[in-house]
């Protein structure tokens, strides 16, 4: 058996996120079968982390095993290509990995990226691709703030009820902000996050951007564990998963 890992892109608007589900069809059914029509046989995906419904990616990635040696890499990418043209997915990349690689558990980080629109018109190119926000938000005090998420806490307030994470703890290596014209970008950076952790996080610094919370206010609701202090979470079309390390 062979090692493949995939590198893949979409936009998560019309599934039900990463992982199989009942109600919809997801990334990974729509990948899997793909796959399985080029190599002739069932193709299981493991996946670097499951996005929710809504969530986009620049740079998810995947491996599964192959008992057949894929020798022509840009024609395989082109004919599983085709199979997905109807779909808001590509393979972008293949790599033969060691049979040891594994997408989830062989992850050294990641990082993701979360786009505000904060303007009073709606943007048709960035609908259901980023937060629109019409109120000016103080990106000063957002910037402070954001610097309250770097290191390690436990973000018992800003995980999902659903989420089946064994520990609430996590370290962020990387919290920042930048503009550029209208859009405000937030890139956050660790090895694993917790489920919605991401989007509770963006939706804090929302709060404080508002001046509805001061900087020091994300402090205080990291250390109460309390979900019920945390801000709204941002909605999933902002969120995009930008790239995994090994």
């Amino acid at each position: 058996m062979i090692n493949y890992q995939i590198i893949l892109e979409y936009l998560g608007s019309n599934y039900v996120g990463w992982q199989y589900q009942k109600n919809g069809a997801s990334i990974q059914s729509l990948v899997e079968k793909a796959l399985s029509k080029i190599l002739k046989s069932k193709v299981k995906i493991n996946g670097s982390g499951r996005t929710d419904a809504g969530v986009h990616a620049t740079g998810q990635s995947a491996n599964f095993y192959s008992e057949k040696k894929i020798l022509n890499k840009f024609q395989f990418l082109n004919s599983v290509n085709f199979f997905l043209k109807d779909t808001d997915i590509s393979i972008i990349d293949l790599k033969r990995k060691k049979k040891s690689f594994h997408a989830r558990h062989s992850v050294k980080k990641k990082i993701y990226k979360y786009i505000i629109m904060n303007r009073e018109a709606h943007s048709p190119i960035f609908k259901k691709r980023s937060w629109q926000i019409k109120k000016k938000l103080n990106l000063p005090q957002m910037k402070k703030g954001i610097k309250f998420f770097l290191g390690t806490h436990n973000f018992s307030a800003m995980r999902a009820s659903s989420c089946t994470a064994k520990s609430p703890i996590r370290t962020i290596t990387k919290a920042k902000i930048k503009k550029k014209k209208n859009s405000i970008i937030f890139i956050f950076e660790s090895k694993s996050f917790l489920q919605k952790q991401v989007r509770s996080m963006v939706g804090c610094l929302k709060y404080v951007g508002e001046e509805k919370w001061k900087p020091e206010k994300i402090k205080f609701v990291i250390s109460s564990k309390k979900r019920n202090l945390c801000a709204p979470p941002a909605p999933p079309d902002g969120l995009y998963l930008e790239k995994v390390f090994y």
